[in-house]
């Protein structure tokens, strides 16, 4: 009978011990609660909805009514990317103590790459797609601003993110994600969106140096991927399938192989006028001799992963922010299937990129639409779910 008046004259203090805190560092996760939870992984949502719009009018096909469709996802994934940078720098305002424990978190410190992505596709998107609607030179203007502000931040997190894991992060062996590669594929985005601006810079030192230097993160990239890749495999060998929620990042190692063989190809168009004949025959016979052997390696890791993510769906996989992984990374093997097929001419590449191409597009719609409806109801805005109770719901 005596713990019941211990018991009542406990529970106010836990009140009054929280009402110094509202002010600190808890107090400000009662602001603008919904922002909590949003980590930079949201700009994956907007480089799928911009490559959506960029692999459509690469398509060495022309279809009616295409481009037009394009163009209107291109204004949304502008949309999208002004709305998710005012989250996320919400999110940073009210809730900085999140935003530093996601910096510090190795599952979802290599996301900050995607930030640098977003910007670079919509950018890229912007010229390709977007001049039909702003023109060329506004069109241009905001490219060169993105593709400067994403080039910035994706050459930091290559080295920050590495950088945290070595002296901050420290996991622990054979638990490499393909998340790592994140970001180390945003230079090889740089790499190919900085081919479409070469044209436009004055003929002379200038052009011959961003072309240059594209190549040169094209290296960066390619080789940090041959050094985190084996990583990865070796955990599935050794380790086992991914969990369930995490096997749709299987698909993100199409990213650095379907974007440096985008990179190589349009590189290779913009060769011409840049560097003397010699480099820019030998650039368009790079472009072919590379591109086609990791396209073939690509598409042998689309049968793994695909088949890796079948059997999730079977033992029950429910959506998460993950399935975004079905769209750029295939995006940018549409636009390297497109650009070998422009230079080889085989109607083999054409029709790869169609197929890639019709998939991209339903990856899209799904994750697109599951994703508006876990924003309105509110469920991928919430606190995310400890993973002994994960494990608990799929049993």
């Amino acid at each position: 009978m005596a713990i019941f008046p211990q018991t009542r004259t406990a529970q106010p203090l836990p009140v009054i011990a929280l009402r110094p805190r509202r002010t600190g560092a808890q107090g400000g996760g009662r602001r603008l609660p919904s922002l909590r939870h949003i980590g930079p992984n949201w700009y994956a949502s907007v480089m799928g909805t911009a490559i959506v719009a960029s692999a459509g009018v690469a398509l060495p096909v022309d279809v009616p009514g295409l481009r037009a469709a394009c163009t209107v996802v291109w204004a949304l994934s502008a949309v999208m990317l002004v709305t998710v940078l005012a989250a996320r720098a919400g999110h940073w305002l009210h809730h900085r103590d999140q935003a530093r424990a996601h910096l510090l978190d190795p599952a979802v410190a290599p996301f900050y790459g995607c930030l640098a992505m977003a910007l670079l596709a919509v950018g890229g998107a912007t010229l390709t797609v977007g001049v039909d609607v702003v023109g060329v030179r506004a069109a241009l203007a905001v490219d060169v601003v993105l593709f400067v502000a994403g080039t910035a931040i994706g050459l930091v997190a290559a080295v920050v993110v590495p950088y945290l894991m070595v002296v901050r992060h420290r996991p622990a062996p054979g638990t490499a994600s393909p998340v790592w590669l994140l970001p180390l594929v945003a230079p090889m985005v740089s790499a190919s969106q900085g081919a479409l601006l070469v044209p436009h810079v004055a003929a002379g030192q200038g052009r011959e140096a961003l072309l240059l230097a594209c190549y040169a993160m094209f290296g960066l990239s390619l080789l940090a991927t041959l050094v985190v890749l084996p990583l990865v495999f070796a955990r599935l060998v050794h380790q086992g399938p991914l969990p369930l929620a995490l096997t749709p990042t299987l698909f993100l190692v199409l990213g650095p192989l379907g974007q440096s063989t985008t990179a190589v190809n349009q590189l290779a168009d913009a060769a011409p006028g840049a560097v003397a004949g010699p480099y820019a025959s030998a650039f368009g016979a790079f472009a072919v001799l590379y591109g086609v052997p990791v396209m073939g390696f690509a598409l042998l890791w689309l049968a793994l992963a695909g088949a890796m993510v079948i059997r999730a769906t079977r033992d029950g996989m429910g959506f998460a922010m993950t399935w975004w992984a079905f769209t750029f990374p295939v995006g940018t093997c549409v636009t390297g299937a497109a650009g070998l097929a422009r230079h080889t001419g085989l109607d083999a590449l054409t029709w790869l990129a169609v197929a890639l191409y019709a998939f991209l597009v339903v990856a899209w719609a799904v994750a697109g639409t599951r994703t508006v409806r876990g924003v309105v109801s509110g469920a991928l805005t919430a606190a995310p779910v400890p993973p002994a109770a994960a494990t608990a719901r799929t049993r």
